[in-house]
């Protein structure tokens, strides 16, 4: 991080055009602490800020990792922590949000946890996480293969939480 900037104006000589930071938390019984998850936030956002400063379009990565034995329902709450932090970071270091890309993790429990969730399930988890978190000025696309069945039912959930929406509304 010391050198970022010189770095980041050296990339945009040599046209780059983006740049990602990934910062990774582990969920365990007391982690990730509210210190680690502010730090790295605040991390992030230092990041971004200095990407755009020269230039560059910041992809910002708060990684949450699969290891370990928590459920799903543990994992979406630390997920929605993370993102909550991370946004409020980027807002205090005054990062535009719409100049900036997220890549996601999806809400998964962990590879040792004893309950196999659906894909239907984790769908719902990371949609509804993304949704109380992320700001819609906000986009971010998954990279990866293995994820477009899970995609899929993202989008299929997306669009019945927006017509349940729709319901209440009229």
């Amino acid at each position: 991080m010391d050198d970022l900037d010189k770095r980041c104006a050296q990339y945009k000589k040599d046209g780059c055009q983006f740049a990602k930071w990934r910062c990774t938390l582990k969920i365990q019984k007391n982690t990730p602490s509210s210190l680690a998850i502010f730090e790295n936030a605040n991390v992030l956002a230092r990041y971004a800020s200095i990407c755009q400063a020269n230039r560059l379009v910041p992809i910002v990565e708060p990684e949450i990792l699969p290891d370990g034995d928590h459920d799903l329902e543990q994992a979406q709450k630390v997920a929605e922590t993370v993102l909550a932090a991370v946004y409020k970071a980027l807002n205090d270091h005054h990062v535009f949000l719409e100049g900036t890309l997220l890549k996601p993790s999806m809400v998964t429990a962990g590879q040792s946890c004893p309950k196999k969730y659906t894909p239907q399930e984790i769908a719902a988890a990371t949609v509804t996480a993304f949704s109380r978190t992320v700001p819609a000025a906000v986009t971010g696309k998954y990279c990866s293969e293995e994820l477009s069945l899970l995609q899929s039912h993202m989008v299929v959930f997306s669009k019945m939480l927006l017509l349940s929406k729709l319901d209440c509304i009229y």
